[in-house]
């Protein structure tokens, strides 16, 4: 049975005076299922929103009001580097081996953790990089001037590259401060979506690489916290007021796609949220879905960790209190990345540095054959390349359209050739009978 697990984070200072939990611990490793439970600790961290990244071997924390990360190994449990940049950060998030940070000066940082490369932008914005989404081409960095930037991860990590590049495309749509941005995992330029949200109380869905408004959603409050379902067909909102929001993207009137009846500037109004936190609690700062949808984790202010059950509609139940800011609730994916390679220790950043060495772990066999070796090591053509060859022209199918053409052209050359038959017969007989006579 696969075991679903998340990592939360707190920051400030302790709510309650007298508690059992240790006042070191800022980051929990849980597991959900088959029940709650705290799996790991991590000590000596005070994470802000958007400021956590899980990889398979480690964990990253920008420090609140700090130019610091640290560094734990999953692997071994414990802390293992304290990494300085030279402003202070204020989101990061992980594309493969690359950690990408937002900086309180509008820069953007990129440093690969297997070599210690880092590639830093010029001021790409106004104000603090904010938010930050990663896909596995795109890079989304959102500030608090209000725009959010789409790179090219590619040429953003491509050696020689020019230091005053500028993004691909700016979404600028929004009138207040970015509070919360995130990527859909669809990688295709038709169906690439994103959805992003602000202090103007709206949250906008687009396609960031057309940078088409699909559509904006308005809310009574602002907006704080978002997150997609696995299928990216329900959109969940934290706003300010303390309730839960829930959109449809594709339900029984779409607000997206071939199928929506409307036009892409109608705004849609959200007025009735799926629940109401309690006021004690304080409010969401981040949310987390399961993996199978069925229910949903709010971490707030007041350190509560809650569940809200999607099934029943339930009130939220408490799983857990941290006694402090609970800012960020990171899942883990359930099946570990398809990788020959695993980054056991990481490599800091090394500005002098021109020359870099990879450091990684090889994972499984290296030397397994490959089809481009299999092809090179075959004498001739490879015989299931033959015979896929040969399926595919047994297979393949004619154009209907073309096939139907042929057909009637065929059936009115058949009809012209009787007529002809029939005459040349009649033809015949009326010579046969003026012999005859």
């Amino acid at each position: 049975m696969l075991s679903e697990q998340v990592f939360s984070s707190i920051c400030g200072p302790p709510i309650a005076a007298n508690t059992a939990v240790s006042k070191d611990v800022g980051i929990y490793g849980h597991s959900l299922t088959p029940s709650w439970a705290v799996k790991s600790t991590f000590k000596k961290s005070s994470v802000p929103p958007h400021c956590l990244a899980i990889s398979d071997t480690h964990i990253f924390a920008a420090q609140d009001q700090k130019a610091h990360v640290h560094v734990y190994s999953r692997l071994r449990g414990n802390q293992e580097a304290l990494v300085a940049f030279p402003e202070r950060i204020r989101s990061l998030a992980l594309a493969g081996d690359v950690l990408i940070l937002g900086t309180s000066e509008g820069r953007l940082i990129l440093w690969e953790i297997c070599t210690g490369r880092q590639v830093t932008t010029p001021p790409c914005h106004v104000q603090a990089v904010t938010c930050l989404a990663t896909t596995p081409y795109h890079l989304l960095s959102a500030s608090e001037d209000s725009n959010i930037h789409v790179w090219s991860l590619a040429r953003l990590l491509e050696f020689g590259a020019d230091a005053g590049q500028e993004p691909d495309l700016t979404l600028s749509n929004h009138r207040g401060a970015v509070t919360d941005l995130l990527a859909g995992p669809s990688t295709n330029p038709e169906t690439s979506l994103c959805v992003s949200a602000s202090t103007d109380k709206t949250c906008i869905l687009w396609n960031y690489h057309s940078g088409q408004v699909l559509r904006t959603l308005l809310f009574p409050s602002t907006p704080l916290c978002t997150a997609l379902d696995a299928s990216s067909r329900a959109l969940f909102v934290c706003a300010e007021d303390g309730g839960l929001y829930l959109v449809e993207l594709f339900g029984d009137k779409p607000l997206i796609g071939s199928r929506s009846a409307e036009l892409a500037s109608i705004v849609v109004q959200a007025n009735a949220p799926l629940g109401v936190a309690d006021g004690e609690d304080g409010r969401a700062t981040c949310l987390s879905v399961s993996y199978d949808g069925t229910y949903i984790l709010t971490g707030h202010t007041k350190g509560k960790i809650q569940r809200w059950n999607l099934l029943d509609n339930s009130h939220p139940t408490e799983l857990g209190n941290l006694n402090a800011s609970v800012t960020n609730i990171v899942a883990v994916p359930l099946l570990s990345s398809d990788k020959r390679c695993k980054t056991v220790n990481v490599v800091k950043p090394n500005h002098s540095q021109r020359q870099y060495s990879i450091t990684t772990q090889l994972e499984g066999d290296v030397h397994g054959l490959t089809k481009f070796s299999h092809g090179a090591e075959s004498i001739g053509l490879p015989v299931d390349t033959l015979e896929n060859a040969i399926m595919s022209f047994t297979t393949s199918q004619p154009d209907l359209s073309e096939d139907s053409d042929l057909r009637k052209e065929n059936e009115e050359l058949k009809a012209i050739i009787e007529e002809q038959k029939e005459l040349q017969k009649a033809t015949l007989q009326y010579r046969e009978a003026e012999k005859k006579s």
